[in-house]
């Protein structure tokens, strides 16, 4: 439930190890620098290093390079032997009060006096564990919608499950293959039990079992010594296989009854059957796997206007009938009254006001959002994308031309979805082409369809960019008045 909310912004002005609870007990602890500290050796100042302030954590390009020892960039290496040159913030101090989940529950104060080297190494150690690299690493993501489109909720708790049997066939249709093949053989199976034991109990009722052999007896159902003849009777009038030693006479009216029962309900069988197969062989399912997405949405300008887009493109030779696109963006929020509302979606228009929505799909085509004053992303800069949490689906349907003909008939949907969630957004970025003209013809090279490139884009939102360009306009349009006012000639006194 607590999915897609903004993500806090993170204080990078102190080490993570230091609790934002106790930062009124740090500030004391500053104050009195001068009173002794039991159990721990005071820290010299240094140039550039003043103890008891936080120092600034670095920059998340330089949390990627590792120490030759193991130990990160910006966490000081093993000094030598001597415990008197090595430096410590004061806070930094405490971390060998920190209980050790290994070794149980220990006191707060303890009265042990640990060693630099390991007061270090755990410092460290913390450092790395605290660091946002490694808390976003830790972070498990639950996506709504998967990279190949399959939707990640589960329905649960379903009390009026009858519903499902008063639409049989899109039940059938929906169930997997092991499944949609256990219950075909059942269906045949069952009949042809059902049916066979009828026709033992007719002729053991009648007493063709105990008369085989005897020919004076005008049996009903001949050649029905059991149960099992009797299955393969029944099995033999349904498939109509007829091999002509069990049949049934006309020396009994129900028999005729019965057989032209089993042909009727084998009937309705064949066809309930044969026709769900048909239909869920020829599901487009498959189709949706040749229409590919980028795997990066990419943010820039076109247009003196900031405007999300993504790539679309069809693998196929035989193109989509009637395409079109759409997205949704997936977002909690809070409202004004306190409601939480969890996974509101919002729709991003992608030209449906002006049929840019409708893709005639033959090449790779790059779709665009404008952020505009209606778009969510209106006040996001690239500073707040990084506190975001958010997830895009898009949605591309279209007609497969092989089922049928949009003018004659029509042909079955086929739906390809994808998602974008804001780590996968690439601020200042734009797609690099992938078509060329060759040989008379132009050519799709899709080795390039995911390859971008950085350009030049302000980080400022979109909201901010507009309210510059308008402060602008304005200080031009008053400084042309005054020029103007400059430039007119004075009027001369009359006569």
């Amino acid at each position: 439930m607590l999915a897609y909310l903004p993500r806090p912004p993170t204080d990078t002005s102190r080490y993570g190890t230091f609790p934002q609870k106790q930062a009124a007990a740090a500030a004391a602890t500053t104050a009195k620098r001068s009173a002794p500290m039991p159990n721990y050796p005071s820290a010299p100042r240094h140039s550039g290093f003043v103890p008891g302030e936080p120092s600034l954590l670095p920059s998340r390009g330089s949390l990627t390079t590792q120490h030759n020892r193991g130990h990160p960039s910006w966490c000081p290496p093993p000094a030598p032997q001597e415990a008197s040159a090595r430096l410590y913030p004061l806070h930094a101090l405490s971390v060998a009060n920190i209980p050790n989940s290994s070794h149980g529950k220990t006191s707060a104060r303890s009265s042990t006096v640990p060693t630099s080297e390991g007061l270090q190494s755990r410092r460290c150690k913390l450092l790395e564990e605290d660091s946002p690299m490694v808390q976003a690493s830790k972070r498990q993501r639950q996506r709504y919608v998967t990279k190949v489109g399959k939707c990640q909720v589960n329905l649960g708790n379903i009390q009026d499950k009858k519903r499902f049997l008063s639409d049989i066939f899109t039940t059938i249709v929906d169930l997997k293959y092991r499944w949609f093949l256990f219950v075909f053989m059942m269906c045949y199976v069952i009949t042809w039990v059902v049916f066979g034991f009828i026709y033992f109990f007719d002729a053991w009722v009648r007493g063709d079992v105990g008369h085989q052999g005897d020919p004076e007896w005008q049996a009903c159902i001949e050649n029905v010594d059991g149960f099992v003849s009797a299955l393969l009777l029944s099995v033999e009038s349904q498939r109509t296989i007829g091999y002509g030693t069990r049949m049934v006479t006309a020396n009994c009216a129900e028999g005729v009854i019965l057989l032209i029962a089993q042909s009727i309900v084998g009937s309705m069988i064949d066809a309930m059957m044969v026709g769900c197969m048909f239909v869920k062989i020829s599901r487009p399912k498959k189709r949706a796997q040749t229409l590919i997405f980028s795997k990066n949405c990419v943010i820039s300008r076109r247009d003196e206007k900031l405007c999300l887009m993504f790539r679309v493109g069809d693998l196929r030779e035989s193109h989509m009938v009637d395409a079109k696109i759409r997205a949704k963006l997936i977002k909690s929020r809070h409202t004004a009254e306190g409601e939480f509302i969890p996974l509101e979606q919002s729709e991003l228009n992608l030209g449906y006001d002006t049929g840019e929505d409708r893709l005639f799909l033959v090449e790779p085509q790059i779709i665009c959002h404008v952020i505009n004053c209606h778009s969510p992303f209106w006040d996001m800069s690239a500073e707040s994308l990084r506190r975001e949490q958010f997830e895009i689906i898009i949605i591309l349907e279209g007609i497969v031309e092989a089922t049928g003909n949009r003018c004659f008939a029509a042909g079955m949907t086929c739906q390809a979805r994808t998602s974008y969630t804001e780590d996968e957004i690439l601020w200042g970025y734009r797609f690099e082409p992938c078509m060329s003209l060759e040989k008379g013809a132009f050519q799709v090279d899709y080795s390039r369809f995911e390859m971008t490139f950085e350009v030049q884009t302000p980080a400022a939102s979109a909201k901010e960019l507009h309210e510059l360009k308008e402060l602008e306009q304005q200080e031009h349009s008053t400084l042309s008045l005054y020029w103007d006012h400059l430039l007119q000639p004075c009027a001369l006194p009359g006569p």
